[in-house]
């Protein structure tokens, strides 16, 4: 118990020492920030041309001479591969390259397919475009695991919600400005050059904004190798626990749940953001500009409220509650789009801030019931998981609206969310029955976090004092003698007394 309450000390000096070092030391608040306005840089760019196909979907449909579900090939290439391959790169950031290497190794994949997509265009070879898509797709899902891996480093325990929410705020941010954007620069790049050309040359431009990110991705490789402390941390817990392909098959149910809930809930977000510029002009007679624009809502609205709504988890905890609401507006906003002329403008609105809320208190909800060492695997399965339900329903949604039309298409998001607000009613259901975590109060959370430490510690002090008993003693009583004797040895007492010592044939024992 001695040596334990010392190594407690150690620790929370170290602690001390981590956190008193000085605002823009390592482990300071200043270069916390800095690390965050690096790992925000570092989804900028793959957003931003992630939806450059959304952008210029009427272009790349004539231009290319593509049908609606051709079309969707762009986004449902980029999904397919991340079925396996992203867990693969969560698995490889625990395992084999590092979150350091392996963040700048993917963050450079992004750039390289993004310039293999503008070829494609500028060779007029809609094959290559999809190949360009399939390296972007490898690189972008699991700089996404990366990103959120970063983030639970260096700032779990300390708003971990905002800090999910600033990130996707940067990261819309890139996706709106994109839809602001791509339409202008493909007309100002069609003065210098004509149909497929110039819609490569467009495409080129966009890919500037994955090198920025990748030159980010150095960057933050380079502070997080100078904050050594809370590094060697999760470096000595790696060592500790080992990570293997079969702990998937030990991750609780409520991960599963909430991998349900974020594969059906994004299958009404994504491919209607793919879809949507076409959509927006044909049932609400608008511009190709407003189309995008409106279409843009969405991620306007995100880079605004994510932030602040994430904060709010962090204040109030109650991560499912929040996730429940936000899929009941999702709802709400789709059944607009769906069933009234009313301006679109509204819809998108509400679902910019549904889409925001859910963002900022689901994902934090995989690090409350996946141990710290096993993370960059449960966020590339989770990741893999939407992948495949992406790739499969955006190639779904294209042919929908090719047989079908916009109505059908917003019935099966329609669809899809509700699978989703099922699967939240049960991951509640399930928590209510084990620990509750996930739907407590931030000051509920913290009394958790203390007592289960100090029954860790108990637990540690029991198995350490068992550790010192033999059976032999178990089963025979010791004598006043035997335990004296064991009592001096454990308090350093190499040489026994001569009255004590066995081999002395004058030694005594007390009576009872």
């Amino acid at each position: 118990m001695l040596n334990e309450a010392s190594e407690a000390d150690d620790d929370r000096s170290d602690i001390f020492l981590i956190q008193g070092g000085g605002c823009c030391s390592p482990g300071g608040a200043c270069y916390r920030y800095f690390a965050l306005a690096m790992m925000c840089f570092l989804g900028f760019g793959s957003y931003f041309c992630y939806d450059n196909p959304g952008a210029l979907q009427d272009v790349i449909v004539k231009d290319m001479s593509l049908t609606t579900a051709q079309f969707s090939y762009l986004y449902a290439s980029y999904s397919w591969p991340n079925v396996i391959l992203c867990f693969v790169g969560g698995f490889l950031i625990d395992r084999v390259f590092g979150i350091r290497f392996g963040t700048a190794l993917y963050a450079f994949i992004v750039f390289a397919g993004q310039v293999v997509v503008a070829l494609g265009s500028l060779f007029d070879s809609f094959p290559l475009m999809i190949v360009g898509r399939v390296i972007f797709g490898i690189g972008g899902e699991s700089l996404a695991v990366a990103q959120n891996y970063y983030a639970v480093i260096w700032f779990r325990g300390r708003e971990l919600n905002m800090v999910f929410g600033l990130q996707l705020s940067f990261a819309r941010l890139g996706s709106a400005v994109n839809f602001i954007i791509m339409e202008p620069l493909h007309k100002y790049v069609h003065h210098y050059f004509k149909g497929r050309e110039g819609l490569g040359v467009s495409l080129l431009i966009a890919s500037l904004t994955c090198l920025i990110s990748f030159i980010a991705a150095i960057g933050l490789a380079w502070l997080d190798k100078k904050q050594k402390p809370e590094s060697n941390q999760t470096e000595e817990h790696e060592k500790k626990d080992e990570v293997k392909l079969s702990d998937v098959l030990d991750f609780s149910p409520a991960f599963w749940l909430i991998s349900v809930i974020c594969v059906a809930y994004y299958i009404a977000i994504f491919p209607l953001i793919a879809l949507g510029k076409v959509f927006f002009m044909r049932k609400f007679d608008l511009s190709a500009d407003d189309a995008n624009f409106v279409n843009s809502m969405l991620y306007i609205i995100s880079t605004i409220a994510s932030p602040l709504l994430g904060l709010l988890v962090d204040k109030t905890g109650w991560n499912l509650f929040w996730v429940f609401i936000s899929i009941c507006s999702t709802i709400g906003a789709h059944s607009l789009l769906a069933f009234t002329f009313i301006n679109p403008y509204y819809a998108m609105v509400l679902l910019g801030v549904a889409y925001s809320m859910c963002a900022g208190a689901l994902w934090p909800m995989v690090s409350m019931v996946i141990p710290e060492y096993q993370l960059g695997s449960a966020y590339g399965v989770a990741q893999a998981c939407q992948n495949f339900g992406l790739a499969i329903c955006t190639m779904l949604a294209g042919m929908i609206v090719d047989n079908g039309g916009y109505l059908m298409l917003e019935i099966f998001f329609l669809f899809w969310l509700f699978v989703s607000l099922i699967a939240c009613l049960c991951v509640w259901f399930y928590d209510m029955n084990t620990t509750g975590m996930l739907n407590m109060t931030v000051s509920q959370r913290e009394e958790y976090e203390l007592n289960k430490g100090k029954n860790n510690l108990a637990d540690r002090a029991r198995a350490h004092s068992s550790a010192d008993v033999s059976p032999y003693e178990v089963i025979n009583p010791q004598s006043d003698f035997q335990i004296r004797n064991r009592y001096l040895s454990r308090i350093g007492a190499t040489t026994l007394p001569i009255h004590l010592d066995p081999s002395n044939p004058m030694v005594f024992r007390t009576l009872r």
